[in-house]
């Protein structure tokens, strides 16, 4: 199954590690220091031209990569979509 995630972004949800509140979660200094990692490593995908709220963590392992998703939609919506079956079956 999947998750739309924003901007006409789908992700497999077998391949999310986890749904990350931006706010809550930057606050930390690791979690500051992860985002940097990505984004030097290459590994952010922005799919938001909006203010982002939350970050997806994603390992895919068909291509055996992390990749991290930075969306405006929250988590909270996310975690919403999850529970009421609101994924998109191809």
């Amino acid at each position: 199954m999947y998750l739309h995630i924003g901007k006409d972004t789908v992700v497999q949800t077998d391949d999310i590690v986890g749904v990350f509140d931006i706010d809550t979660s930057s606050i930390s200094s690791t979690t500051r220091e992860y985002l940097a990692n990505a984004q030097q490593s290459g590994k952010i995908i922005n799919v938001t031209d909006d203010l982002p709220k939350s970050f997806i963590v994603c390992h895919e392992r068909r291509e055996k990569k992390t990749r991290v998703y930075i969306s405006q939609i929250s988590s909270t919506t996310l975690l919403k979509r999850c529970q009421s079956n609101h994924f998109t079956e191809f």
